[in-house]
């Protein structure tokens, strides 16, 4: 028979038994991906996650356990069943909706949903364009279903609430009812360890699926939120400070003026520069990097007259941190981004403000919001002349969810490139290939998937570059420009790559225009570098100086002694790669192991990333 007593520990127990709901239902939705996991996985995924259900179970407790202690000591006039139902309805579809939303989320990221989205809140467009390729249909009924379990699940285990005992006193009860708050501190923690339970309590295998599953989102989402600044002191403290920037060091030691390649022609002095960025051009989708062929023909064929960096690998996997390596030559963060932060973004160096004082005028071009994930504070900070973004497009011009699709960006451009006042660093930023990869173009390649509607974005952008090239061509100012071509991070499709593999971060960067020297064409470097790598070798081809990107090295200068071949640095959420001829290392940050390693890969490249995590950050938390 149920008592007034067992609502507490009931209350706790709906609580954890919704979180395991809520886990099989990201289990079966990535059904795929579960059954690829080692036998015997699925069970510890329910038993490791436990504590972390238990953790965010218990701060869900609080208020109803109050409750329930005031209700006791005011007696039968205390409506305790009406507040506590609200509260739960209230925060049941708050799990929910989280539960829900993590499951696309995780699809497209790879990390389980956290504090990230809400740099986005300030541009609901964007986010809702950036969701056109979910099923949402099947996503609203997942939510039904979450939410009819939880209901019925409340009432089979909590309600209804009986009264007090006869004779059992109004004290006596509140006194009960405080021992289980005061015994919510237990799981609240997580055990009566010294330190309180964390994310890496939780990961227990090899395989990153496996512990992200085992993650409760709600407390990861709240987590997030506590440490999203950074906080005063460095996680990532692997190794000695000293030991850490010699190593770093290592890798960042300028190389003498004399060392880079020139690329330019002979009375190319001062050329413009157009800088273009494109959004998630991965190389599994370039041919002359070993991608699908056909899929670039444009870029394919500049490769071929021009200059390409083969093995050049993106600093992270979002637009903004793209954006920051490309342009300021600084790392991403693994959990966070410089560019939710204007006091720091200030203090970085900048493409555009370092060429400015050389005497350039200087353009941005964007068919989308600037407003995006806090871009325009940083273009801002920058110095650009004039900023050009969706607002500056006609109504009737802006036919992409996202904004102006890229032939309206690129025939913008051609109207306004004579016009500006050379010589000229001018960059621009595509987004037609963004989800949902819709396109004003017929298809080029057959099929309805997702991944068949990113090649056909990627092919219409890669079209309509190749045809502003060519009338770019014929302009005056054209002889005296330089064009680099880069992409702002890579993609998990085709292929549904892990969120830590190397192939999400491989990326083209080619350098063409009527400004490179003749003798150069058709070059192909090979030294492995990183988006961050951009800017030096950008400033070492016109002269400028670059002492102020500590972050970033000419790769086409002599490569550091003890990588000979270069090596490129990555981060996605709580953890890194590092890229050097010899392989790639993965590693998470939250169990503190590697996550894959290739045979011929020696400790020395750990240690280098490790060392590379803690002082770029550490560097992060001094700006």
């Amino acid at each position: 028979m149920r008592t007034r007593f067992a609502f507490q520990p009931r209350y706790f127990l709906f609580w954890l038994v919704y979180f395991a709901f809520a886990k099989a239902v990201f289990l079966l939705y990535h059904a795929s991906r579960t059954a690829d996991l080692p036998a015997g996985s699925v069970p510890r995924i329910f038993g490791y996650g436990l504590r972390l259900d238990a953790s965010a179970a218990a701060y869900l407790c609080v208020f109803p356990f109050v409750l329930f202690v005031l209700g006791s000591l005011a007696g039968p006039r205390f409506p305790l069943e009406r507040p506590v139902r609200g509260f739960t309805a209230v925060l049941g579809t708050v799990v929910a909706l989280f539960t829900v939303a993590d499951l696309e989320l995780y699809r497209a990221w790879g990390f389980r949903l956290d504090a990230t989205p809400l740099q986005y809140l300030n541009a609901p467009g964007e986010m809702l364009a950036s969701a056109g390729s979910a099923p949402l249909l099947l996503l609203i009924l997942v939510l039904v279903v979450v939410l009819g379990a939880g209901w019925l699940l409340y009432r089979w285990l909590v309600e209804p609430l009986p009264p007090l005992p006869a004779g059992f006193g109004r004290g006596r009860a509140a006194l009960a009812g405080l021992l289980y708050l005061a015994l919510l501190v237990v799981p609240l923690r997580g055990g009566l360890q010294q330190i309180p339970v964390n994310q890496s309590d939780v990961y227990f295998s090899a395989q990153p699926f496996a512990n992200h599953a085992a993650v409760n989102v709600p407390w990861n989402v709240v987590n997030s939120l506590r440490l999203r600044d950074g906080g005063a002191t460095n996680p990532y403290q692997f190794l000695p400070d000293t030991t850490a920037r010699r190593l770093v060091r290592s890798v960042y030691t300028p190389p003498a003026a004399a060392d880079s390649v020139p690329l330019l022609g002979p009375g190319h002095p001062r050329p413009n520069v157009l800088f273009i960025i494109l959004e998630s051009f991965t190389a599994k989708l370039v041919g002359h990097l070993g991608g699908e062929p056909g899929v670039t023909p444009t870029l394919d064929s500049l490769a071929r007259t021009g200059v390409s960096f083969t093995h050049l690998y993106a600093a992270g996997d979002r637009s903004q941190k793209g954006l920051v390596a490309l342009l300021s030559g600084y790392p991403n963060q693994p959990a966070t981004s410089i560019i939710k932060y204007p006091r720091k973004t200030e203090r970085l160096p900048h493409l555009a403000r370092i060429l400015k004082q050389a005497g350039y005028s200087t353009a941005y071009y964007h068919g989308g919001e600037l407003a995006f994930a806090n871009m325009k504070s940083y273009l801002l900070a920058a110095g650009y002349d004039h900023l050009t973004e969706r607002a500056d497009f006609r109504r009737q011009d802006q036919n992409s969810k996202w904004g102006a699709h890229d032939h309206v960006l690129f025939d913008r451009m051609l109207q306004q490139l004579p016009r500006q006042r050379q010589p000229f660093f001018v960059t621009a930023f595509t987004l037609s290939s963004h989800e949902p990869f819709e396109v004003p173009m017929r298809p080029r390649f057959p099929g309805t998937s997702e991944a068949d509607q990113f090649r056909n974005s990627v092919f219409y952008t890669d079209h309509v570059l190749g045809r502003f090239l060519h009338q770019a061509s014929q302009q005056p100012w054209w002889p005296n420009t330089l064009v680099v071509l880069v992409a702002d991070h890579g993609h998990p499709l085709p292929g549904d790559t892990p969120n830590h593999a190397p192939a999400k971060f491989h990326v083209p960067l080619v350098l063409t225009g009527g400004a490179l020297h003749p003798a150069r064409r058709g070059r192909q470097v090979a030294t492995v570098g990183s988006q961050t790598d951009v800017p030096a070798t950008l400033l070492r081809q016109l002269r400028q100086p670059a002492a102020n990107f500590t972050w970033s090295r000419d790769l086409l200068g002599s490569a550091p002694v003890t990588w000979p071949g270069g090596a490129a640095f990555y981060c996605f959420t709580d953890g890194f790669g590092v890229v050097t001829p010899a392989g790639t290392v993965t590693y998470d940050n939250v169990s503190r192991r590697p996550i894959d390693r290739d045979s011929a890969v020696p400790d020395a490249q750990l240690r280098l990333g490790q060392a590379y995590e803690q002082e770029s950050f550490a560097d992060f938390l001094r700006k």
